[in-house]
């Protein structure tokens, strides 16, 4: 069924003529005539009978009208919902409990106007966020390409915000009571991340933090996810894990569990978002510009070599 038609005999049947919806819809009144004419034909039954004043719904088209339009209500939203500039600000996270997920409902909660579809497109290797950017599967992705001499022209690379790292422990644990740690602290003492994948953003991160303060990061097991990971802390007294200061856990208060931030230096995960070089999503920028408004980091950090210079004010620098 042409949609064009049924919206013109929708047009035609609010209006009354099929001048006015040939003048409000542009096209000639002729035009008008026929697209009402071939969908009677495909409807097998006349929708109008012609008055002195313009034309009047038959019995047949008062039937089809209410169907008609919520058939053209649906096809505008369908375009809407695709049609960069009009459809949602869609930003790839690397999971809901995540900083970024963290960070962009905060904005959200200050801008709920903002029309926003956070998405996880669970990639472990960037440069496939990358080409999601590149074919406007996304308008934006929370990831690092730690080689930008491997980013394509087409796709920008700004520091977005760093995520300072806690230590997670269970009550057990020996380091359980300190307040804060700093990393050489941490040694000799079993860091378990699972779900280190090789080529992904965070197996550089952690290969280059393992060697910067000989650490022990243990990514031997499979991931069964957060809850079983937080078990396994609430019952260890050898187990720890490294956490983003903004990262949201929950867990049964009778874990009792303990997030201890690491100090001199803060260690700091920096996060950065992948946009389109050109033609960006026309409310992006707003929530690039949030990023500025969250608390600078501290002065002692520690990043990776592949991260900007750490500065007070921790957004927005491009990385190229």
């Amino acid at each position: 069924m042409d949609t064009e038609a049924v919206r013109t005999f929708v047009r035609a049947a609010e209006l009354g003529q099929l001048r006015h919806a040939a003048d409000e819809l542009g096209v000639t009144q002729q035009a008008v005539s026929k697209r009402i004419a071939a969908l009677e034909r495909v409807l097998d039954v006349r929708l109008f009978t012609r008055t002195a004043r313009g034309v009047e719904l038959t019995l047949d088209g008062q039937a089809f009208l209410p169907h008609a339009r919520n058939l053209v209500t649906g096809v505008d939203r369908a375009v809407t919902a695709i049609r960069p500039g009009s459809r949602a600000l869609r930003i790839d996270v690397l999971g809901l409990r995540s900083a970024q997920a963290v960070v962009l409902h905060d904005y959200w909660r200050s801008h709920p106007e903002t029309d926003l579809d956070v998405v996880t497109l669970r990639v472990d290797d960037p440069h496939v966020a990358v080409a999601a950017v590149r074919a406007g599967d996304v308008d934006a992705s929370f990831r690092s390409v730690t080689d930008p001499a491997t980013l394509p022209h087409e796709v920008r690379m700004i520091h977005a915000f760093g995520s300072p790292l806690e230590l997670l422990v269970g009550p057990r644990h020996p380091l359980a009571s300190a307040r804060t740690l700093t990393p050489a602290q941490l040694r000799r003492h079993r860091i378990w991340v699972p779900g280190i994948a090789p080529r992904s953003e965070w197996a550089d991160f952690y290969d280059q933090l393992a060697t910067a303060f000989d650490l022990r990061i243990d990514a031997a097991g499979p991931n069964f996810g957060n809850e079983v990971l937080l078990d396994i802390l609430a019952d260890s007294a050898d187990v720890a894990t490294l956490v983003g200061s903004r990262d949201r856990y929950l867990w049964p208060a009778n874990h009792d569990l303990r997030r201890i931030p690491v100090v001199s230096p803060t260690l700091v995960y920096p996060l950065s978002l992948l946009f389109p070089r050109t033609d960006p999503h026309p409310r992006l920028q707003a929530v690039i510009d949030h990023f500025a408004s969250l608390a600078p980091l501290p002065e002692a950090v520690w990043l990776p070599s592949w991260a900007a210079a750490p500065r007070r004010s921790d957004a927005g620098a491009e990385q190229t």
